[in-house]
């Protein structure tokens, strides 16, 4: 491998011993400030660049935005050791491939570097297996995320191919986005995708928008209607929320799984169909086979090739992209000139939980919009979150028992306290802030526990991404 790295001497080494010489085996060239490895950037070729930060007179997204216009194909990982937690995601917005902070570990950072050559690496074999420089369907997938990469790799392998997928993932994640991907990655994708929604429609209405029906077949049937899967011809059917399909209709459908085949309500005609079929559910399935509700052998059938959407709140990475997609999407609709968005606006929305995930970030931007006025820059008050409902913590009856001889009352608080915190860092990622918001504690607060209870280490495993 081979490194471009900016180590100026006010960069200082990491606690950890982050330095140019933690990179085994790589081919390093070290310069001392920002302009000269743009120079080199535009006449030769490197997998990665590492800048070390503070620099004087240079802050990571000046650099960033002139790497971009330098060479935009090669990865940069930004080390910052007097970083906050706007710096990580005002660097990501600007394409920063990873942003360590100043509890990274070298062997943070090799992994890092050894992620962002491999991602490259792929990133030019794709391109040179394709004509085409982009995949068209990787439009609708916004962000960057690992679980976005993940995604994106699985519908790359389907895609073409005519497999059944079934998605899950709580409401409002995307799940519909992700179908239409898959479609636009078949030989299917230039004919329309059909899509029911299970949930909205009662069971005897649901199976006629299925299959059709004939004039007379029941009261109302005043002609004869083509159903979806008809429609759905040499296509692809998405079937949203099909975890509320009633049992009969599940038999049915997965009689057309099995056979291709179908009658319209009222008819003895059998029809034949070639249709690719994507299914999506926001409940747990395998748990609803348990309880009777859903058909295990149907189950399987649409398990074929599970995609699990994560909610938004475990993928912050991606709400910096996602904001500015919908801003320019709100803004293209409207005929209103590209709003801007100010760094404490993204702190804001980043902090926030999300319960109704991408849907409830495009309603808020949308919103956003609207408020602003003549405005160019969104600010925080442009957007009025409602505050996110609070589960009560789960404490099981006897979690704590008190044995006879007595227990050390410190002790065992001190180490509930530990639990507490190792479980809110696990859930933030490492992420203090949102640790700290999530414990409903201050930044600060937080820290000195982590502190007084010996907890630095857990921090460290995820110094990535700790602010």
């Amino acid at each position: 491998m081979k490194l471009l790295w900016i180590f100026s001497s006010t960069s200082g080494e990491g606690p950890g011993g982050i330095t140019p010489e933690c990179i085994p085996g790589a081919v390093v060239e070290v310069v001392g400030e920002p302009q000269a490895a743009l120079g080199r950037l535009k006449v030769s070729l490197y997998d990665a660049v590492v800048a070390t930060f503070p620099v004087e007179d240079w802050s990571p997204e000046e650099f960033l935005e002139e790497a971009q216009r330098a060479n935009g194909s090669v990865p940069v990982l930004i080390h910052h050791r007097q970083a906050s937690f706007a710096d990580a995601v005002r660097a990501t917005k600007l394409g920063a491939y990873e942003f360590l902070g100043p509890d990274a570990t070298p062997e943070q950072l090799l992994a890092a570097v050894e992620s962002a050559i491999e991602y490259r690496r792929t990133k030019d074999l794709a391109l040179l297996g394709s004509a085409v420089s982009q995949e068209p369907w990787r439009q609708l997938l916004v962000g960057e995320s690992q679980a976005i990469q993940n995604v994106a790799q699985i519908i790359r392998l389907v895609g073409p191919r005519r497999c059944t997928v079934l998605i899950s993932g709580e409401t409002g994640t995307g799940k519909e986005m992700v179908a239409r991907a898959i479609h636009k990655a078949s030989p299917r994708g230039h004919l329309p995708m059909v899509s029911v929604n299970c949930s909205a429609l009662p069971e005897n209405l649901l199976e006629a928008e299925l299959f059709g029906h004939v004039k007379g077949a029941f009261t109302g049937a005043i002609q004869n209607r083509i159903g979806r899967f008809e429609q759905a011809h040499r296509s692809t059917l998405f079937l949203d929320e099909i975890g509320d399909m009633p049992l009969e209709t599940q038999a049915k459908l997965l009689r057309v799984l099995q056979e291709r085949e179908f009658q319209r309500i009222g008819s003895s005609e059998t029809i034949k169909v070639d249709v690719r079929v994507v299914a999506a559910s926001n409940v747990n399935l395998a748990e609803r086979v348990q309880e009777g509700r859903f058909r295990e052998d149907l189950y399987y059938r649409l398990n074929v090739v599970p995609i699990s959407i994560p909610p938004l709140r475990e993928r912050i990475r991606d709400i910096p992209l996602l904001v500015h997609h919908f801003i320019e999407k709100v803004c293209r609709q409207e005929g209103l000139p590209m709003r801007e968005i100010a760094p404490e606006t993204i702190d804001r929305l980043c902090s926030y939980h999300w319960p109704g995930n991408v849907r409830q970030l495009e309603n808020a931007v949308e919103m956003a919009v609207a408020l602003s006025g003549d405005r160019t820059t969104l600010y925080p008050g442009d957007f009025p979150l409602p505050a996110t409902p609070r589960k009560p913590p789960v404490i099981e009856a006897g979690a704590v028992a008190v044995p006879d001889d007595g227990l050390d009352f410190e002790q065992t608080v001190s180490e509930i306290e530990r639990n507490i915190l190792e479980q809110a860092l696990q859930k933030a990622k490492g992420n203090k802030k949102l640790a700290a918001d999530m414990l409903r504690l201050k930044r600060t607060t937080l820290t000195a526990k982590l502190k007084s209870l010996e907890l630095s280490s857990t921090g460290r495993r995820y110094a990535a991404h700790a602010r």
